[in-house]
């Protein structure tokens, strides 16, 4: 696949005044890099996870007035949506790209994937890289290293899962720009294929598959 990587051209985007003007910037720069990872990754969840994964490319399009503070791309198993399950994501924010595994509010079964989690606890806690991150919140940049977290940190993370109605949760890894534009093209493809390779037994244990 031809992908060059992220410039700091596209970081930036996120800099610029005004919704149109950063909507625009974003549709000519960044998108197009986004359809091409998403085209490259959709055949490698897929394969990694047994359901069909399909490609949704964040439009902005409810944004009336607040531009944008990142984007992304993400993959799941319905060619209608994906905020309602279990999914995987590819973005930026001005500081840095982001490759997740992730349920967020929407999902209307968290409860049940969050009871999950709570009982494969301990070895999702052993078998997640420590260089990993946790989040609590899609909107937000902060994350949580998992090599902060203790064993029953991570179990009240998934117990908040379960219980807090907003609740969210996201694990993967984050590349601060400098790195993630050090790497190019070649060297992103390869980071974002084995975080997926990492992440994507939480998909398989929220669905309960085997």
């Amino acid at each position: 696949m031809d992908f060059s990587g992220f410039t700091n051209e596209d970081f930036d985007v996120f800099l610029i005044d005004g919704l149109e003007a950063r909507m625009e910037a974003l549709k000519t720069t960044i998108r197009p890099k986004l359809e091409k990872l998403g085209a490259s990754f959709a055949p490698t969840l897929s394969s990694l996870t047994g359901d069909e994964m399909f490609v949704h490319v964040a439009k902005h399009a409810r944004r009336t007035i607040n531009p944008p503070k990142d984007t992304w791309v993400a993959f799941a198993a319905n060619p209608r949506g994906y905020k309602m399950m279990p999914h995987f994501q590819i973005g930026l924010w001005h500081t840095h790209l982001f490759i997740w595994f992730a349920i967020i509010y929407e999902a209307p079964d968290k409860e049940v994937m969050a009871e999950r989690f709570i009982k494969k606890a301990a070895k999702i806690y052993k078998d997640i890289p420590k260089e990993f991150s946790w989040s609590l919140d899609h909107t937000k940049p902060e994350t949580i290293k998992h090599q902060q977290l203790s064993k029953a940190d991570l179990l009240t993370q998934f117990e908040r899962l379960k219980t807090v109605k907003k609740a969210e949760l996201l694990c993967g890894y984050t590349i601060d720009r400098e790195k993630a534009m050090e790497l190019g093209g070649t060297g992103l493809l390869t980071q974002i294929e084995e975080v997926f390779q990492q992440v994507s037994p939480l998909y398989k244990i929220a669905l309960n598959i085997k």
